[in-house]
Parts: C-alpha cells; structure tokens; sequence
C-alpha cells in the first residue's frame, strides 16, 4: 500500500508460478476467494497432491517455464496482430504439451484430472507451424526470410533468384573490374537510382563507351549498363514478389492457426490452474503450511494452532516469528477485545487470522500447525489510519465512512476484523462510538469479530454480552523498559504502556519523564475529576483541575530538565572549538570555563 510493490505482499508469498497465465490465475484467486466448500475443498485435494508429489511437481513446474502466454498470444492471433516470432513461441508452447499431460496423468485429484482432459496438444497445429516457419525469424515481417525453405516451391523459386542475382552483381563487379582494369570500380544500389556501376574521379578517363553516366558525385561517377538494367529488373522483381508472397503464406498459416482458437484457449486456461496449484503446493511444502478443515457449519469456527503472518514471517529471520492461536465460532467466541501495548502485536494477530481465512477459501494452505475454519461470505477490515483531503475527508471521516460500510454489509457470516475505532476523535466520544459499534455487531449483525482497542473501559463488555471474550497481547514491563513476548493471552491488559513505546521511538527523556508523571496524575484522579478536567478544558482554557495537573514537573524532572538542557549546551560548545586554531592557554581557558558551567558555578 505505501510503495505499490509487490514485495511484502500476500501475493508476493505465494506467487511461484512459471508462466503469466499462472500468476494471473493465482492473482484472480485471491482476490476472489470461494465460498462454495465442495469447490475448496477440490482445489485443496489438489494441492495436497502436489505437495505429496515432489518429483512430479518439479517436472511440472519445469515444462511450464518453457510454455509462453497462450492466452495472450490466441488473442493476438485471432485479432489478426500476431507477428511471425509469435506464432514461433506458440509453436514452442505446443511442443511441451505432450510431455505436460503425461505427466499430469499420473496425478488422481479432480481438479488436475480435469486440467489434463482439457490439454490438447494440437499435433497438426505444431506441425504445420514448424513445417512453414524458420526457427529465428525476424522481428518485422516487412524483413521477409520467414517461411521456412521447402514450404513453399514458389517462394523457393524466388529466392533462389533474389539470391543468385545477388551473386551474378559479384561476378560482374570482378569481371568489369578485370576488363576496364579500374581497380576501384563496385557494383552498388540505392533505392532512388537502383544498381549502378561507381567509378572514383582519377579512373573515369577509362570508363568504356557503352557505360550510360547516370550520376554526378563529388569523388567520382555512376553508371549503368543495359546488362545491369536487365539483371536490376530480375532482382527487384523477384524480391518483391517474395515479399509480397511471404506475406501472404503467413496470413494464411495466421488464418489456420486461428479456426484453433478456442481449443487454444481452453488450453491456456487448463495450463494457468496447472501452474497456479504448483505455486500454491511448493509454498506449502517449503513454509511447513498445512492443510485447513472446511465447513460450512453453523458453529462457525475459526480455530488455528500456531498461527503465523505469512507475509511478516517472511520479513523476518527463519524461527524469528512467534505463533499464536486463534479460537473464534458463532457461540461463547464470537467478538475477541484485544487490548495491549502498541507494537506487541495485536495487529499482527488479527490480520495473520483474516489473511489465513482468505488463503483457505482461495484454496491454499494455511500458516499453522492445525486449521479448522467455516467459510465466511464476506471479510471486512478496518485497518490503519488515512485521510483523502483532496475530497475533504479527515482520517475520522474516513475511517467512520468505512465503519459505516461494514455494519451496513456485513452478515451473521462473515468476519470482522476493526482495529482501534474511534481513535481519530475525542476520547469520551471515540469510547461511546467503539462501544456502540461492538453493541451493534453483537445485537444485530451477529458476525465474527476481532476487536483490537486501546479503550479498557471496553473489557467490561465481557461480562455484559455473551460470547464477548477479552484477549491481550503480552509484555513484560521493567521500570523504563518494555518487552513485548508477541503472545496473545485471555484476559484484559494492565496498561497501554504507551510512554514506553514512545521512548522505544526515540522521543526525548525530558518528555517521557514528564509524560509518566501526567499519566500517573490522570490515572490517580477518580472518574468524577476526569469528567471534570475534560468538561472544564474544552474551550474555557485549563480551568482549576487542569492547573492541578499542569503544576510545572516535579523536583526530580525539573532538575534532570536543567541538567540535560546544560549537557546539550557543554556538547554544542565543545563541537564549536575549532581547536587546531587555539594556542594551549586558549584551550586552558575554555576547558576552564566548561568546568566552572559543569559545577553549576556559571
């Protein structure tokens, strides 16, 4: 989403495919994933099938990178653009297929039996391609030398003749040569004047008479002979009418090749499921993905063991990704409140579960040790913060627009996955919209919901509402210091540990000492005085209990501010000294000056 690239993709995960009609094929599967069970679960056989089959998936995936995109190379030939190396790389992909589809026959799965059943070879097609076409032709047709020699006896007939007057041109060059003695005389053409006989200025005295002059130049002369003309009009002829039949040969093998289109597509068609199942089972074999249980049960479990992010995971050194489990269904887990520090990985927990539900119903295998997941009809997301100013809509309007969207779309199927809503507004406002919204889901859309907030008051839903379960990323907090263990346990969180993580940031020590301080007052405060300090600070200045809060630091902070305002100032004196330029009572001085500041004397 930041840089449009394909790395750090879902797609960029399991993309292995060999051909263009693969990866577009994998592409349009994840972007619509299936939700009839019987349809998974054909491309899951499949799958596990290849995955079992290494030899023979290797074998596969080795004919398919010999394969050009049938399909786009179909289209060119029935639209009528196809250029002769075109039909040469379909020749090519023709070639594979035989081998292709006695491979696939060993295989049992339906969906690849299927594949197999639909891969025609096309013999006839491939031969008559390779009996008319040369196997390096050139780019443009208008360069000719494209139909194979002994496909055509006219074409043949030509060329011989462009061919052996080209050769005729030499032998006159030599034997005019020998004849007029002028050594510098060549036989040479253009396309205004055609062939000409150039002789340099100091031999034009030994031109014979039956030479025409035909052009003046600066170094010299051309002439023609009427044995040349003669021979001009044989060549030229000849080569025209090669071109002119060459063309017309190849818009008939065009022709042919296009009563086949359809079966050729078929064929693309069967070859791109082909390559995308290889793609999906070699990912599965090489991450250690399993096969997930489809339902379609009312229950609507989502349960994974050792759960992994498929996409972080491979950003991350092998072994450095720490697994969690999931457990979700229609009944007592139906809405999960996630609370936690950020940066301890409750984001990652839900998005990880969303992104292995869409793999299992795109039909792949999944991240985890075990995987029993019901198919959902929808998978919504509420994800990250972003503005569209251009439309005049804030990050709250945006985010509150694709709120909107979800409760109004979302059913007792599908799965909801929201983090953090109500952020982007007041914090008694962003509560009240945060809770509303997890009363709504939970009353009337009945979906399955991961819930991620830095709200606690929302834990207390747990003992409100049936099937609400509170779940927390862990950490451990030692004074200053945080360690974030990216597990996620029952339970709500003690803190959001959010002056830690802005120390982790790299935010200065003065602000987060002083920003602890704040917090421990704000939390010290009972509810009635918080009420008040934010009735009071809306828009009629601090007010009396905000003057309570904002007394100026305590005695520790403003000396530890002092102190590190004077470091910075010693520091900053010290990388001004020019001291190659200072005599050594100079530098004294200022070494002197610096202590008495050090000792609090200045």
């Amino acid at each position: 989403m930041r840089d449009k690239s394909r790395r750090g993709s879902l797609l960029w995960v399991l993309d292995r495919t060999a051909t263009s009609m693969g990866g577009r094929t994998l592409r349009h599967w994840i972007e619509q994933p299936l939700i009839d069970v019987d349809a998974i679960n054909k491309r899951l056989d499949s799958v596990a099938e290849l995955k079992d089959a290494f030899m023979t998936r290797q074998t596969l995936m080795e004919l398919l990178s010999g394969i050009y995109d049938i399909e786009r190379l179909a289209g060119k030939v029935s639209l009528g653009t196809a250029a002769p190396k075109d039909l040469v790389s379909l020749r090519s992909s023709l070639g594979k297929l035989p081998a292709l589809k006695e491979t696939l026959s060993d295989l049992k799965s339906d969906l690849i039996r299927g594949c197999a059943e639909n891969i025609d070879p096309m013999e006839d097609l491939r031969m008559l391609l390779e009996r008319s076409l040369v196997d390096d032709p050139p780019m443009l047709m208008k360069d000719g030398g494209f139909i194979r020699p002994g496909y055509s006896e006219e074409v043949d007939r030509l060329r011989e003749a462009s061919t052996g007057g080209k050769g005729w041109l030499a032998e006159l060059e030599a034997r005019e040569r020998e004849k007029t003695g002028i050594k510098t005389l060549k036989v040479g053409y253009n396309k205004v004047f055609g062939y000409y006989i150039e002789v340099s200025n100091s031999f034009k005295d030994m031109v014979p008479d039956s030479y025409v002059r035909k052009q003046t130049l600066t170094g010299g002369e051309r002439y023609i002979t009427d044995e040349l003309k003669r021979m001009e009009d044989t060549i030229l002829g000849a080569e025209e009418r090669l071109t002119r039949l060459e063309s017309q040969l190849f818009s008939d093998i065009r022709d042919e090749t296009g009563k086949r289109t359809e079966e050729l597509m078929e064929t693309a068609r069967a070859l791109a499921v082909t390559d995308a199942l290889c793609s999906l089972s070699e990912v599965a074999d090489r991450e250690n993905y399993c096969r997930p249980e489809v339902c379609d049960s009312e229950a609507g479990e989502i349960i994974l063991k050792d759960s992994r992010h498929p996409v972080v995971e491979k950003m991350l050194p092998p072994g450095d990704f720490i697994p969690n489990d999931v457990e979700i269904n229609s009944g007592d887990h139906r809405m999960l409140v996630i609370t936690g520090p950020n940066m301890a990985g409750k984001s990652t927990y839900m998005r990880q579960t969303a992104l292995t539900v869409l793999m299992c119903q795109a039909g792949s295998f999944v991240p985890a040790s075990y995987a029993r997941i019901s198919v959902v009809d929808k998978l919504f997301t509420r994800v990250g913060a972003s503005d569209d100013l251009a439309s005049g809509r804030s990050t709250f309007m945006v985010e509150m627009s694709e709120v909107a969207n979800i409760l109004q779309g979302a059913t007792s199927k599908s799965f909801l996955i929201l983090d953090e809503i109500g952020r982007g507004t007041g914090t008694f406002d962003g509560l009240s919209i945060a809770w509303a919204v997890l009363e709504y889901i939970h009353n009337t859309v009945g979906a399955r919901t991961m819930f991620a907030t830095h709200y606690h008051e929302l834990t207390e839903l747990e003992d409100r509402m049936d099937g609400v379960k509170n779940y927390c990323s862990d950490a451990d907090r030692t004074g200053d210091n945080i360690v974030f263990k990216r597990k996620i346990r029952r339970g709500a969180a003690d803190g959001s540990y959010g002056v830690c993580v802005a120390a982790l940031a790299g935010i200065p020590r003065t602000v987060t000492l002083r920003a602890q301080e704040l917090a421990d007052k704000l939390e010290s405060e009972s509810p009635g005085k918080r009420s008040s300090l934010t009735s009071r600070s809306k828009g009629r200045g601090r007010g009396k209990a905000a003057d309570d809060i904002y007394d100026g630091g305590s005695p520790d902070l403003i000396a530890y501010t002092a102190n590190t305002v004077m470091q910075d100032e010693i520091i900053g004196t010290l990388k001004n000294m020019n001291v190659q330029e200072m005599t050594p009572i100079e530098a004294m001085n200022e070494l002197y000056k610096l202590q008495q500041k050090a000792a609090g004397r200045t």
